[in-house]
């Protein structure tokens, strides 16, 4: 029986591209002036050894790691919701999102090497979820289609995009609209962080709200339940979603209970 539970979620969990991305960028955005990172900053996460910079990643030390259900629990995922985990590393968010969504849900395990993958692969066995895709972006693209997800989660990612603007107007387009932009990131402030986190980086945190915004997003909140990190949550805004007004539904006379 445990080899058909992991042959059947090793199928559901067989490497496949997330929709590809087929729709222009939303206008009026070209105010946010391209600024890129070194070309060196991500090269250690593009090796094909990721086994380090995973351990890293999951050690005690690391506040977003012991923080993880907290976290999770803060983007208030829900059945049936599309997540896309881009930077997921070897997925320790991954498998809790596909969790909460359930099995109606999905999410996408985006990482920029293809190394990744059996790690990602390998959790989500262990948490016995089948809900998973696993694939690779690139510095300028996430590869997802348009309105194909309802929630992008970027998890200490965002101050190493090589091409931010580019990389928003791809989460832009993935999201449906009035969709959720979550970032956490480690604070610059004085007395915060790590001293790695100050030698490599670029944007504090009052930049990265001023460049999401410009891209056609809205702070709605920002928590401060983390010591080292902030959390910052995004709705996607310039574009209206699709309704449709069906009947109104009433009540028979003297019923005061609600419609099922």
């Amino acid at each position: 029986m445990a080899l058909a539970l992991a042959c059947g979620l090793a199928a559901g969990l067989a490497w496949a591209a997330p929709p590809s991305a087929d729709a222009p960028a939303p206008p009026g955005r070209a105010a946010l002036a391209e600024r890129s990172a070194s070309p060196f900053l991500n090269r250690h996460y593009r090796d094909r050894r990721p086994t380090g910079r995973s351990e890293r990643a999951e050690t005690p030390e690391r506040e977003v790691f012991e923080q993880r259900f907290r976290i999770v629990h803060a983007t208030r995922p829900h059945p049936g919701m599309r997540v896309a985990d881009i930077g997921a590393g070897r997925g320790f968010f991954t498998v809790l999102f596909a969790r909460a969504v359930g099995t109606e849900g999905r999410v996408y395990a985006l990482d920029m090497s293809d190394a990744f993958v059996p790690g990602i692969r390998d959790q989500a066995l262990r948490y016995r979820v089948n809900n998973v895709v696993p694939s690779v972006y690139t510095t300028q693209d996430t590869g997802l289609a348009s309105g194909s997800i309802d929630l992008a989660f970027l998890n200490g990612l965002y101050r190493r995009l090589a091409y931010p603007r580019d990389m928003l107007d791809s989460i832009y387009r993935a999201l449906v609209p009035y969709g959720t932009l979550i970032v956490v990131d480690v604070r610059r402030t004085a007395g915060f962080g790590r001293a790695w986190v100050a030698s490599q980086e670029r944007p504090d945190r009052a930049t990265v709200v001023a460049e999401i915004e410009e891209a056609g997003f809205r702070l709605v909140q920002d928590l401060d339940f983390l010591r080292e990190s902030y959390f910052l949550r995004f709705e996607k805004v310039g574009d209206e979603p699709d309704m449709e007004v069906g009947p109104i539904e009433t009540l028979p006379e003297g019923n005061t209970s609600a419609p099922r």
